[in-house]
């Protein structure tokens, strides 16, 4: 090897590296702040049952996604959703339905926002990825979420259908439930988020690239 190429791929490696340690530095900030935010849980009684908790966990996935890339997203998503299995009072259930909104959020809102990383393609990346979340938490409460509730605690799909009715007499099924109920309260929860993190994100990014 030359020295010239012996040069050449000094730099290399160093960035390499820098890569490494920044991804790993950012994760683990961010996935610390998203288990403790998953901690503030909180119920909205007023537009959904309270069983069904508003947090901003999402929040710092959202975030890793934009800042470092879509794979440290959804490793905040997953690390988050591990801890918190000490404290589950679903058998894993709840924890596993959290990861899967979370990934199916930062993956298409990264995948829209790089095709044009402007501040207007980001908004427009994280409305995009809030809608697909929202539409699949349907099948996700339908499959996963309430035939769980059902089992482990007797609970019959009509009490739970029940729950929803008091807030809407329209409820039929629970289709209608999760349509009227769920699919926008998904929504939203991620609209907050993604709020948050669109008037966050370029401060925080240019702090990072200056202690880069």
């Amino acid at each position: 090897m030359s020295a010239q190429t012996k040069t050449a791929a000094r730099p290399t490696i160093h960035t390499e590296r820098i890569n490494s340690v920044r991804f790993l530095t950012l994760t683990a900030i961010l996935t610390a702040i998203a288990v403790v935010l998953q901690y503030l849980e909180f119920p909205v009684p007023m537009f959904i049952p309270p069983f069904v908790k508003f947090d901003f966990s999402d929040l710092p996935a959202i975030l890793a996604a934009f800042l470092v890339s879509p794979v440290s997203g959804v490793a905040v998503c997953l690390l988050k959703n591990v801890i918190h299995l000490v404290v589950s009072q679903s058998a894993g259930v709840g924890e596993l339905c959290n990861f899967l909104l979370g990934a199916v959020m930062v993956i298409p809102a990264w995948l829209i926002y790089k095709l044009k990383p402007t501040k207007v393609q980001a908004l427009i990346a994280m409305i995009c990825g809030s809608l697909v979340t929202a539409v699949v938490s349907i099948f996700i409460n339908y499959y996963i979420t309430y035939p769980f509730y059902q089992e482990a605690y007797h609970m019959p799909i009509d009490a739970i259908i029940g729950m929803y009715r008091d807030l809407n007499n329209g409820v039929g099924s629970l289709w209608d439930a999760l349509i009227w109920f769920n699919m926008p309260f998904t929504f939203v929860k991620f609209m907050i988020d993604s709020l948050v993190v669109f008037f966050i994100y370029k401060p925080l990014a240019k702090a990072i690239r200056k202690k880069d």
